[in-house]
């Protein structure tokens, strides 16, 4: 799992936004419990920030070099799709 979340190098920060609460975003929530640990420990210099409101839909965006930025919908995914998602996103570049 290491290897899967050691970012590109023209990655400058992951932002997840979720609801703390809510349901939706449950698979997001069980996610970041448990691979936030090893992403940080990978990209120890990488903001990885989770930014929580009430009633949001689950996000998760990558801020790439020059301010270009990709987003992708978490809502109804389960864990495992979750981390394919972010896979894609922190391995490739804009």
């Amino acid at each position: 799992m290491s290897g899967k979340y050691t970012f590109t190098k023209a990655l400058k920060e992951v932002r997840f936004h979720l609801c703390q609460t809510s349901e939706h975003s449950a698979a997001t929530r069980s996610f970041l419990t448990r691979a936030y640990p090893t992403m940080k420990k990978n990209n120890p210099h990488t903001p990885i920030m989770i930014r929580e409101a009430l009633g949001v839909e689950p996000k998760v965006f990558a801020r790439y070099e020059y301010g270009k930025e990709k987003r992708e919908e978490l809502m109804g995914l389960d864990d495992k799709e979750i981390e394919s998602k972010v896979t894609i996103l922190v391995k490739t570049g804009i």
